[in-house]
């Protein structure tokens, strides 16, 4: 389904973020439960427990993930971590946040540009009745003022 990303604060300034980050966030994506650092750095063998905690404190200061509850790891409590943020809408808010870096770069060529990628009658369907909704909003802010 498209869409406008509807897991962040509307005012979120959107984090470029690193491989690494983006790493331990898909697995967070990809598993159907929460991770505690442990599981994390087992999953992944490159990484030491030292950087997977690094990096989720990186990810916990960007509001990309959340503490999903206090668990036991054998003998002691543990953080176990889950995402705030979808994987669709992640990659909603990294090419939004590249458009708005290039200076002359309008949202009709990112459109277009868009849509010469493989796309469904039901997805231009949705798109249409986007684009209705957003003329609609502007008619209204303009009649409004």
């Amino acid at each position: 389904m498209l869409g406008g990303i509807k897991n962040m604060p509307k005012k979120q300034p959107f984090q470029k973020i690193t491989n690494r980050e983006l790493e331990i966030l898909q697995l967070l994506w990809h598993t159907d439960h929460p991770l505690i650092a442990s599981e994390i750095a087992t999953l992944k063998p490159d990484l030491t427990i030292n950087t997977v905690q690094a990096v989720l404190r990186n990810l916990l200061k960007y509001k990309y993930i959340e503490v999903a509850d206090i668990v036991y790891s054998g003998t002691v409590l543990t953080r176990s971590y889950r995402p705030l943020i979808t994987e669709q809408d992640f990659g909603v808010s990294q090419v939004i946040r590249d458009f708005h870096s290039f200076e002359g770069l309008s949202v009709p060529h990112l459109v277009a540009g868009l849509l010469n990628e493989p796309i469904t009658a039901d997805e231009i369907s949705e798109l249409e009745t986007m684009i209705a909704q957003q003329k609609e909003r502007l008619k209204q802010r303009k009649s409004g003022k």
